[in-house]
């Protein structure tokens, strides 16, 4: 198959991209700098000839509520107009776990809109959330820092390695659309001041780990709003033994 990857060139869609022609398939990079910009519609028209498959994993450039919104809805009004025209036969797009119960969140929200374009484009879809990446604990740790603390709060997590999501998005690419969810997470359950309590077991910098309920983007999220329900497929790579690796 053709398949089109929208964000082709980050750090999720250019490992979806390596899966898919790894498997045999005719995947495409399609980015601002591969000249297809879904925000003004460059290059969409072309890129899309005879595409069977498109995959957007891309990402807003800011996580501030309404700049966010204004990046997913734009370019999911150009993105779904262009395959409507090539005659796409399945859209797939990458969420997050429990994305529609943070209403505080305004990225979160901005998700949720970029969900709504995708149910009502009229194009066949899945939609795969995933669970936060393993990628993102340090940074979300070095926003709370103050001094020598690691400030952060007890929510519950289910997170997941970057190449596990590339996985099951390629995955997903190959197979029907679903017209639906399809959640996938890593193996385990963790609290976030747990993590960080790994992450500095791992990797000790002097800094430790102060719990604090009202710390950060997470602070307040209920217990299982962000590992998902029994229906989420489970990852292999442990959060540990990725640190050591990684």
């Amino acid at each position: 198959m053709k398949i089109v990857v929208i964000g082709g060139t980050g750090r999720i869609g250019s490992q979806v991209v390596n899966l898919l022609q790894d498997r045999g398939h005719e995947a495409v990079a399609a980015a601002p700098g591969t000249g297809v910009d879904t925000l003004t519609g460059e290059g969409l028209a072309e890129v899309l000839k005879g595409a069977d498959v498109v995959v957007d994993v891309a990402n807003s450039p800011s996580f501030e509520k309404e700049a966010a919104i204004d990046f997913f809805t734009r370019a999911m009004r150009n993105l779904t107009a262009a395959e409507q025209q090539a005659g796409v036969r399945h859209h797939v797009a990458l969420s997050i776990i429990g994305v529609d119960e943070v209403p505080e969140l305004g990225y979160y929200l901005a998700k949720v809109a970029q969900e709504e374009a995708v149910r009502a484009s009229g194009v066949p879809f899945s939609i795969v959330r995933v669970g936060q990446f393993f990628e993102f604990i340090a940074p979300v740790m070095d926003l709370t820092t103050q001094g020598q603390e690691v400030h952060l709060p007890s929510t519950q997590l289910r997170p997941i390695a970057a190449a596990d999501v590339a996985a099951v998005v390629a995955e997903t690419a190959q197979g029907e659309p679903v017209n639906g969810l399809r959640l996938k997470a890593g193996p385990e359950i963790h609290r976030l001041d747990r993590l960080a309590e790994i992450t500095l077991a791992v990797k000790p910098d002097g800094r430790t780990v102060l719990t604090d309920e009202n710390a950060g983007m997470f602070a307040g999220i209920p217990d299982g709003v962000l590992t998902g329900d029994g229906t989420v497929e489970t990852a292999p790579t442990r959060y540990e033994d990725w640190l050591k690796q990684n």
